[in-house]
């Protein structure tokens, strides 16, 4: 009832009185004192004990209930109120597909400890960045299919990275297969907001879908792409042939990756383009897509005032009562 860390006052002014009862109980113990005086007898044996009688002790309490009928008075002549407030947040969140390339020339060492590790890294660093966000995931090379459709669990999406791998399926690098597939994933959401982020380190020469007609297909779906490409200036070491055990034999290759397709990906759907090459600018980059694409929050906040005036106050009244009916009774004889 008297939480005082959920208690603000409405005439705090009143609270300055207060600074009577220290006063108070300073003029109590003084006049006290100055009441006692002396006598000398030659013996106590006509007194019998020296103990002083209980209610003579319990006499101060007339004081202490005294002091704690003018605490609550002034605390309810402060007004007392309990406020309550809440928050109604709506967040109108972004649906964003991410089109990652895993075609062979992701294992280009290049990045550390590959191009495809260091994106599924960066990625799930993003994914942390937009909880409010609903995330899908696909994947291309030769061919493209979906690894996982938007979702706002990502925890289900980022169990999905560990095994993404190259070769699971043909290889090449079908850009417009993954774009296309990306935009049927997020053209019928409701979002105010459709993004997708396409990652690739090379040229289209697979599919049966143009980069540019996908990125058509996007604009008339009023989804933003964001292309992203990936991959050092000049050349870099990457794998040229494959083991029949599985590991790859590495030369260092040129890095090819279609830049003016990528751009005009970006300038027809309204997003931007970016050139990664290293870890630490693919962060930059997905920090930049970050803040370009903000998720939107409308918040509404409520208050509400109670009076708890009439606790202090009643609490004020049965002290005095109580003093007042002691005064008259148990300590009549006394004070």
């Amino acid at each position: 009832m008297f939480n005082f860390n959920e208690i603000k006052f409405a005439n705090p002014e009143f609270l300055w009185t207060l600074l009577i009862i220290p006063v108070l109980i300073a003029w109590y113990i003084w006049k006290n004192n100055s009441l006692k005086s002396e006598l000398s007898f030659s013996t106590l044996e006509g007194f019998g004990s020296d103990r002083l009688p209980p209610r003579v002790i319990l006499r101060h309490s007339l004081f202490a209930l005294r002091n704690i009928t003018i605490l609550f008075l002034i605390l309810a002549l402060a007004r007392p109120q309990a406020r309550s407030s809440w928050k109604d947040i709506h967040s109108e969140g972004i649906d964003i597909v991410l089109a990652m390339d895993i075609s062979g020339s992701m294992l280009s060492q290049d990045f550390k400890p590959n191009r495809i590790e260091a994106s599924k890294a960066i990625a799930m660093e993003f994914i942390d960045e937009r909880p409010n966000d609903r995330i899908g995931l696909v994947i291309f090379s030769g061919e493209s299919f979906t690894q996982c459709p938007l979702t706002s669990d990502h925890a289900v999406i980022k169990n999905l990275f560990p095994g993404i791998k190259t070769g699971m399926i043909e290889d090449g690098t079908a850009i417009g297969m993954g774009l296309a597939n990306a935009v049927n994933r997020v053209k019928d959401s409701q979002a105010k907001s459709k993004v997708i982020i396409l990652l690739t380190d090379g040229v289209n020469n697979r599919g049966s879908i143009a980069p540019l007609t996908a990125a058509d297909i996007a604009k008339a779906y009023g989804i933003r792409v964001y292309t992203i490409g990936i991959g050092t200036r000049g050349k870099a070491l990457s794998p040229v042939a494959r083991y029949p055990d599985g590991s790859y034999e590495y030369d260092y290759v040129d890095v090819d990756v279609d830049e003016p397709t990528l751009e005009q990906i970006a300038e027809t759907t309204g997003g931007k383009y970016f050139r990664a090459t290293g870890n630490d600018k693919l962060k930059q980059i997905y920090k930049e897509i970050d803040r370009l694409e903000k998720t939107k929050f409308e918040e509404k906040s409520f208050s509400n005032k109670e009076e708890k005036f009439f606790a202090y106050a009643l609490v004020a009244g049965i002290t005095f009562l109580l003093e007042f009916l002691l005064r008259n009774t148990a300590f009549r004889t006394i004070t």
